[in-house]
């Protein structure tokens, strides 16, 4: 990528983001960028069900909408898609929205259309951001089907954050709509190597594996717990686990029963995440598939040999052998066998963990992925 991207954007705009905001990738990303876009100049309004856990200080410029769901006798579960439309047309009427930029095509993309037919002629352009279970978990039942394949034709823009996903949603939907490949991008100044201290989260009698996810079970978190156990056998080393998720207690009893209270610390939701992965060793993800694997990338970013399995979309961002290792899905002997490799090397570790700075440099920068993004809104709405 070169830098050229910021230049696109001829004009300030105003952007309403729709998002999760949970601890996840697409959360993070949508977040990350509503505060690139304020800091450029944009006005951006971000809109969830609760304040995105990467909110922090909101910059001038970025404003944030709670969509409130109601319950109604006749209604058996609350429909946020519905509360989000209104929260959405609620403000685009005020303040003339430019472009909706949907992360998530169910409920978001159908959600930001329903508010542009509701605003009527001429409502704001939408982008749809695909970032992986909206396809291909959702997506695989076939009731949802025929909504998604709605909510991406009657998008002005689709981008999908890697091949893999790009080419999986056309392989079950066959969109009438290009999909475009944008990947996540990271902040290179926030996320970077240590400099000195290694930080609270670890100790200093041996090397520390960080794991940092929503523990769904798509992440596959108690491969992590048994892959460390292996490792343990052989070094004294640490695991730091990261994050919160349905998974969270089945993993914490599988901790207790392999004797590992003591070698793994739950850090929980870490608000400074930089300082987390700059106090680590490695990084370990074992998921089924990842369409991207944003940890990952900020892993790397911050000089971290990434050991990962490689289903979905993760190989194209972390090269075996070059940036990581990469075990098949499930494979856990192999995992651990990847992990001791860069644990027991540091040589090796760091001439991983260097190359993976200097690709999230050159090719993940945030400011050339969010010129990107700015390209698409001028495309679309000119």
């Amino acid at each position: 990528m070169t830098g050229a991207g910021r230049a696109a954007a001829t004009r300030p705009m105003r952007v309403g983001i729709l998002c999760y905001p949970t601890y996840g990738g697409s959360g993070a990303v949508a977040t990350e960028m509503g505060r690139a876009l304020a800091e450029a100049g944009h006005t951006v309004h971000l809109f969830s069900y609760a304040s995105p856990f990467r909110m922090g200080a909101a910059p001038r410029g970025l404003h944030f909408h709670q969509a409130e769901v109601f319950t109604y006798p006749l209604f058996r579960y609350p429909s946020y898609d519905l509360a989000l439309a209104s929260c959405v047309v609620e403000v685009a009427r005020r303040e003339g929205l430019d472009v909706l930029h949907a992360h998530y095509a169910v409920p978001h993309a159908v959600s930001a259309l329903l508010a542009r037919e509701s605003l009527g002629e001429p409502g704001p352009a939408v982008v749809t951001t695909l970032h992986g279970t909206d396809v291909t978990l959702v997506g695989a039942e076939s009731s949802y089907g025929p909504v998604i394949r709605w909510s991406l034709s009657r998008s002005d823009a689709v981008t999908a954050v890697s091949r893999h996903l790009a080419d999986a949603t056309t392989e079950l939907f066959a969109p009438d709509a290009e999909i475009r490949v944008v990947p996540n991008f990271v902040d290179t100044e926030r996320f970077r190597p240590r400099d000195g201290d290694r930080g609270s989260w670890v100790a200093d009698d041996g090397p520390t594996l960080i794991h940092l996810s929503n523990f769904r079970p798509v992440k596959r978190p108690l491969d992590v717990v048994e892959t460390f156990a292996r490792v343990r056998e052989e070094l004294p080393a640490r695991l730091v686990l990261a994050g919160e998720g349905p998974e969270l207690p089945v993993v914490r009893n599988r901790v207790r029963a392999l004797g590992l209270t003591d070698s793994v610390v739950f850090a929980g939701e870490v608000r400074d995440v930089p300082g987390l992965l700059q106090g680590g060793d490695a990084f370990l993800l074992a998921s089924d598939s990842e369409s991207f694997g944003l940890a990952a990338l900020e892993a790397m970013a911050c000089g971290l040999p990434v050991v990962s399995t490689d289903g979905g979309g993760i190989a194209e961002l972390v090269r075996d052998g070059e940036t990581g290792l990469l075990a098949p899905t499930g494979d856990v002997e192999a995992l651990a066998t990847a992990c001791l490799d860069v644990l027991s090397t540091p040589e090796r570790a760091a001439g991983l963990g260097e190359e993976g700075r200097r690709r999230s440099e050159s090719d993940y920068a945030m400011d050339d992925v969010i010129g990107l993004y700015e390209s698409i809104y001028t495309e679309v709405a000119p």
